[in-house]
């Protein structure tokens, strides 16, 4: 019996994970189709997060912009160039790659899609767009952790590309 509960659990975990990348590759490919700031499900707190970290990001204050991140030497964030751990480390990539108000641009988010994974754990996948001066734009993709801390929602891990 000890073997066959085993097995189901672990059938059911791999099947769970199986669908959870199903999903995601789905509302990849359907990204055209998005809705911007809060959506189904998703926590009003963490749009409103969101739209804090947009009105600093557009400011030019990156502390601002971090105050949506874990204070934690935890908080995960991948790019182009790797993980980075950490709040401070996150920052500092922040700092080096924006170093001014003027290589910042005007940030847009526009979430596709919450899932609630426990009562106080969602993650959200979504677009950002960067208008910069001279009509440049750059754009990317991003897969947001969220988990609902004791001050409140904060990112705890976050793939951007």
């Amino acid at each position: 019996m000890t073997g066959t509960s085993c097995t189901s659990d672990s059938m059911f975990e791999a099947h769970r994970l199986a669908m959870l990348g199903v999903w995601f590759f789905a509302c990849y490919a359907m990204s055209g189709q998005t809705i911007t700031a809060n959506l189904a499900g998703m926590p009003g707190e963490v749009a409103e997060v969101m739209r804090l970290q947009e009105d600093a990001w557009n400011r030019g204050d990156l502390e601002g912009f971090m105050e949506g991140y874990w204070k934690s030497d935890s908080l995960m964030f991948i790019g182009k160039d790797g993980v980075t751990h950490g709040h401070a480390a996150t920052l500092n990539r922040y700092q080096k790659g924006y170093p001014s108000q003027q290589t910042m641009g005007t940030l847009t988010f526009d979430n596709h899609h919450w899932e609630s994974i426990a009562q106080d754990v969602g993650w959200l996948v979504g677009g950002w767009r960067l208008d910069k001066s001279e009509g440049e734009v750059v754009q990317g993709m991003y897969s947001l952790l969220w988990v609902k801390k004791a001050h409140g929602w904060v990112i705890v891990a976050d793939h951007s590309s």
